[in-house]
């Protein structure tokens, strides 16, 4: 009787045993499921961060196809300079233009200026020439009138010591002076010959030849002159004419 007590004594723990191994082995295996699910989980969220989103792709693709002469997705930096730019690049205006025209001197001719000739008490036998400038512009009066007194061929002859160290520049309603010697020392040539009228031409930058057009003038009555005489260069004061 006591031995089959003992014996179900051992039935029993062995029964319990056995359960309590199978309760190990089922949360061993739920807990490897688990395991494995929790460490598949983090790959699949890794994936989904490294996916670029669609906006990061297409906003480059707009910059680096930008012309510059389209509208809508051009970049600001390739559009053209704005309107106050633009007039900033502008060439000068009509006005200005006209403006830098009439400060920049022309030479002075019969077309831009008024030139008269009067006799004076003092030197003898001389005549004074005052050219004017009638025009808009500073004139240029270079070197020294060319004279021609009525049909006479050749030019009368130029003062050289009457050179001044500048080129005389008349502004508009200015005068410049140049003095007529009629007559050599007596008896130094031929006799003197009247002359009625006195053709005035003037010089350029280039000596040589004559510029514009010339003028001619009524000479005062009993002029007489000789190839002896001379006429100065151009002055700025009519005292200075009047030395030589």
């Amino acid at each position: 009787m006591r031995r089959n007590s003992i014996r179900t004594t051992v039935l029993a723990a062995t029964a319990l045993l056995a359960a309590l191994s199978l309760t190990a082995c089922g949360s061993e295996v739920a807990g490897g499921e688990s395991a494995k699910a929790g460490a598949a989980a983090p790959a699949a969220h890794t994936a989904v961060e490294q996916s670029p989103p669609p906006a990061a792709t297409a906003a480059p693709e707009e910059r680096t196809t930008g012309t510059g002469t389209g509208t809508g997705s051009t970049p600001r930096n390739t559009t053209a300079p704005a309107e106050s730019d633009a007039k900033n690049t502008s060439a000068p205006t009509d006005r200005a233009g006209a403006t830098s025209d009439r400060t920049t001197p022309v030479t002075c001719h019969g077309g831009n200026t008024k030139t008269t000739v009067s006799t004076v008490s003092r030197p003898l036998n001389h005549l004074l020439l005052t050219l004017t400038n009638t025009g808009d512009r500073p004139c240029y009066a270079y070197y020294a009138p060319k004279l021609r007194f009525d049909d006479a061929q050749a030019v009368f002859p130029i003062l050289d010591a009457s050179q001044p160290q500048a080129v005389v520049t008349l502004d508009p309603g200015q005068s410049a002076y140049a003095a007529v010697g009629l007559t050599g020392e007596p008896g130094a040539g031929p006799a003197p010959r009247k002359a009625t009228h006195l053709q005035v031409n003037f010089s350029g930058r280039n000596p040589e030849g004559s510029s514009g057009t010339p003028v001619n003038l009524t000479l005062p009555s009993n002029t007489f002159w000789d190839d002896n005489g001379f006429v100065t260069y151009w002055q700025t004061e009519r005292a200075d004419a009047l030395t030589y």
